[in-house]
């Protein structure tokens, strides 16, 4: 019983409990409890006046309907715990009951066996929510190792995603199919996994939209997640709580006008993998329950280890985040709203040996059933607790799926799974005339506030960590605004405001990842948008499972934009010059996650609108904000964006092949490509905007992503052997992207971000990392076999070697 509750009060709940129970013969029947599954008095009267509630509303036709699904789903859930440790224990599976013999378990159990025991009763009150209220709600995971308890339950209840529902089955030989498939590392002849099932929630796990690998990012999303018409119960752990800080800040951004009812959650089992959470060293629930308050939530104590209690939460704090809602249109209420937050509380592996030791995080047995004796004892008095005859569960689940007269899909088919695609539309860029400075950043501000102004129907989320200002997001930033609670007068903020700022890059990413039902942006400075790669990774793991699954990718792409980047942030010193991410993201799959390079104000605009027109991609844009004088007519950027690369001089005749990837390099390379062609070296001149199309391919779906060869060859044809790239990150990891196009080391050069920087202007972090139109030269004279000093002057070739520091006339072209 809640701890919240006084002494008298407890009292008062007990007597109320039981006069319940003796006035109502199947609430008694109910209030009994099944197996391990039992009902406190707290519980047993919420769900009282639950019954009467939703009977006097007309949702269900009598108590006694209410009572049949409350009795069904501790069926239900005392069943999921039997086949979750069975998944983790067993590669033989007896739906009978019968003991299992030494041969039916796993000689190598794998489980996170704890926390799917948890998860069990939890997604047991979701699926029973949905039953009492007549609709299918949204769930959310962060927990992702706790997937066992979603794919049993999905079985149970015949939930399955087609693939699973395929292969797997209540008789002997399917369900024996479905616990050896769990952990299995068969692969096929590609060298993908046999099984649907995973060690996390997957493409095939039904209903599921987040791997959950990365504790911490479930608490920052779903707060963005559902559209108004929508309802989202999301499943958090204490274990995260820890991990990612940030969560603290939900009711500052729900708005009921543009976002849905969402009940967090959290499973409180109070263990991490080998020790207690920070969250019950600093003091449990008491603790936790006082953090809540401060932070803007309303804490609502809940019993983890019963489903009832878990679905009674549920309704609850819809209703009273309703009436929130309902208070603000009225002006009685100002945001922030209390978000109402659920504490399950329980004990690691709930309802099984072992349970609330550090082991249960796993393997809650101490030995294995296999090969001990006393383990396979154990295990079996452990299961026999769970079991729940054949006759009896069928009744269950049959109860319990209601989906046809109460006309609602089935939980696989959940709204934010099932959503239609974004009808957008698109405005014609701003283009620049021929020679005309910009800043590249300006252009994407001017073309997103013209598509969100052109969408005002569709929820918007622009994340930002920092200085939409400094980055040249001005006119979105006045468009749009801060979301604020108070909003402050000549300032661009608003409690609609659509824009997510908090110094926090995970926190602001994840805003933007949530909105797969709208538009989203991110804006960052280079060097700290690496913060953000876990979460994008994330998204980018589990939206390539759909795709590899042959599932739509319905949402509209999203840009996650670095700028203040790594050559004009030399004011901040090294630590703000960091080209990492676009490194990382470059090992991403190249058709899911587009790395891409603007060099002017045109090229960006022609970027930006492709990145739109996509869907369900990551574009990691690497923009400059200063003024960059165009390069590209409108047509040719277009075709950059949509190519990957352009020829900007030269016919394809010449030996040598200068290639730049990123706008400062593309200046000295054209600078370089003079001073050559001037001295009788002929070259041709290639930006490149997206190396990761020019890679060698690592699967069918990356390979259809890929320039046409055609391309290729007519870019870098066979006879130009000698061949410079000069490039915005580091030069090792574009050399290992790139190595289709090398012709060897003494022909194939690549300058890179040497990790040289500090207090340096433009043309310092250029001349420091060896970039300069001089560096470049030098290198294509030594790809091509001439001697540098052949075309660069004594002078020069003095500051190249360290003897001088470069001067004013040594960056005269630079200045031209």
């Amino acid at each position: 019983m809640s701890t919240e509750l006084l002494g008298h009060e407890q009292s008062l709940v007990r007597a109320k409990a039981g006069e319940y129970r003796a006035h109502d013969k199947r609430f008694a029947e109910w209030a009994e409890g099944y197996g391990v599954i039992s009902h406190d008095p707290l519980t047993q009267c919420r769900v009282y006046e639950l019954a009467n509630e939703l009977v006097s509303l007309g949702q269900l036709p009598d108590r006694s309907a209410v009572l049949d699904l409350f009795i069904a789903a501790d069926r239900v859930a005392s069943a999921g715990m039997w086949l979750v440790v069975h998944m983790t224990y067993a590669k033989s599976v007896r739906p009978d009951g019968q003991p299992l013999q030494p041969s039916d378990f796993k000689d190598n159990p794998e489980g996170h066996t704890g926390g799917a025991l948890n998860m069990v009763p939890a997604y047991t009150g979701y699926l029973l929510a949905n039953a009492l209220s007549g609709e299918t709600r949204s769930w959310l995971m962060g927990q992702g190792h706790c997937v066992a308890a979603i794919d049993a339950l999905n079985l149970i209840v015949e939930n399955l995603s087609e693939r699973q529902a395929e292969r797997y089955g209540w008789d002997r030989d399917r369900l024996s199919r479905f616990v050896s498939d769990f952990y299995s590392c068969q692969i096929d002849a590609e060298g993908r996994p046999v099984s649907p099932l995973g060690s996390h929630v997957n493409a095939t796990t039904a209903g599921g939209m987040i791997e959950g690998g990365y504790l911490g990012f479930a608490e920052l999303m779903y707060p963005h997640m559902p559209l108004p018409e929508e309802k989202l119960v999301a499943f958090l752990s204490d274990g995260a709580f820890e991990e990612q800080r940030g969560s603290d800040w939900a009711p500052r951004w729900w708005r009921a006008e543009d976002t849905g009812l969402v009940s967090p959650i959290m499973i409180a089992n109070g263990r991490r993998i080998d020790q207690r959470s920070s969250m019950a060293q600093d003091g449990g629930v008491d603790w936790f329950r006082r953090h809540l308050a401060l932070n803007g939530f309303d804490p609502i104590d809940l019993d983890g280890t019963d489903p009832a209690s878990i679905a009674w939460g549920i309704l609850q704090i819809e209703a009273r985040l309703k009436a929130c809602s309902a208070a603000i249109q009225r002006g009685e209420m100002q945001y922030p709203v209390r978000l109402h937050y659920g504490i399950a509380e329980t004990v690691k592996g709930f309802g099984f040996p072992g349970a609330g030791t550090n082991r249960a995080h796993n393997l809650p047995l101490e030995g294995s059933p296999a090969e001990d004796e006393s383990m396979r004892a154990l295990f079996q008095s452990g299961a026999e607790k769970l079991f729940v005859p054949a006759d009896l569960l069928r009744r269950s689940v049959m109860t319990m799926n209601n989906h046809a007269a109460t006309i609602r899909p089935k939980e696989r088919d959940h709204p934010m799974i099932a959503r239609d695609p974004c009808d957008l539309a698109h405005p014609e860029p701003e283009w620049l005339a021929e020679e005309e400075a910009g800043s590249p950043m300006a252009a994407i501000d001017r073309y997103v506030a013209a598509l969100f102004r052109q969408n005002e129907d569709v929820r918007i989320r622009v994340g930002n960590p920092d200085e939409m200002r400094s980055n040249r997001m001005n006119e979105t930033l006045d468009l749009l605004k801060h979301r604020v609670c108070s909003p402050e007068e000549g300032i661009a903020e608003a409690v609609d405001g659509r824009v997510i700022t908090a110094l926090n890059e995970e926190a602001v990413v994840c805003a933007a990842l949530a909105n797969k039902a709208g538009l989203a942006l991110v804006v960052s400075y280079e060097a700290f948008a690496v913060k953000m790669l876990g979460a994008i990774r994330q998204d980018l793991i589990f939206s390539r499972h759909l795709k590899e699954s042959g599932k739509p990718l319905h949402w509209t792409s999203l840009p996650i934009i670095s700028t203040s980047h790594v050559w004009e942030n030399g004011k901040n010193e090294l630590s703000h010059q960091d080209p990492t991410l676009c490194e990382a993201l470059l090992g991403e799959m190249s058709d899911m996650c587009r790395v891409v390079f603007p060099a002017d104000a045109n090229s960006a605009a022609g970027v930006i609108e492709q990145a739109y027109k996509s869907r369900g991609e990551i574009w990691n844009i690497i923009c400059p904000k200063r003024n960059m004088r165009s390069f590209f007519t409108p047509r040719d950027a277009r075709r950059l964006a949509e190519d990957g690369a352009v020829r900007l001089r030269g016919n394809g005749d010449e030996a040598l092949v200068l290639t730049a990837i990123g706008g400062y390099q593309l200046e000295q390379a054209c600078l370089a490509s003079a001073r050559l062609e001037e001295s009788g070296l002929s070259n041709s001149l290639i930006y490149m905007a997206e190396p990761g199309r020019f890679r060698a391919p690592r699967d069918g779906l990356e390979a259809r992503h890929l320039a046409q060869r055609q391309l290729v060859e007519d870019l870098f044809p066979s006879n130009a052997r000698a061949r410079v790239f000069v490039t915005h990150g580091r030069a090792e990891p574009i050399a290992g992207c790139l190595r289709p196009l090398d012709t060897g080391p003494q022909q194939t050069i690549y300058l890179g971000f040497r990790n040289r920087g500090g207090t340096l202007d433009v043309r310092g972090m250029l001349y420091a990392n060896k970039q300069s139109w001089a560096h470049i030269v030098e290198q294509a004279c030594r790809a091509s076999g001439k001697r540098p000093d052949t075309i660069l002057t004594s002078s020069e070739m003095a500051v190249l070697g360290g003897e001088k520091a470069p001067d004013a006339g040594f960056w005269a072209s630079f200045e031209g």
